[in-house]
């Protein structure tokens, strides 16, 4: 299954997205965790500024 999702993003459009993974850390508890998210290659940057 994994193998067909690979395929489909690496040809036509899926060439366009990014996966970001960004560790943001909890106000509550203080302890780091992870936030991934699939974004187009022009929005990597402000995804990564934002909180």
């Amino acid at each position: 299954m994994a193998k067909k999702v690979v395929a489909t993003l690496k040809s036509g459009k899926g060439k366009d997205f990014t996966k970001v993974i960004k560790m943001v850390r909890s106000p509550k508890t203080g302890a780091y965790g992870f936030k991934e998210e699939i974004v187009h290659n022009d929005h990597v940057a402000d995804f990564l500024k934002s909180k």
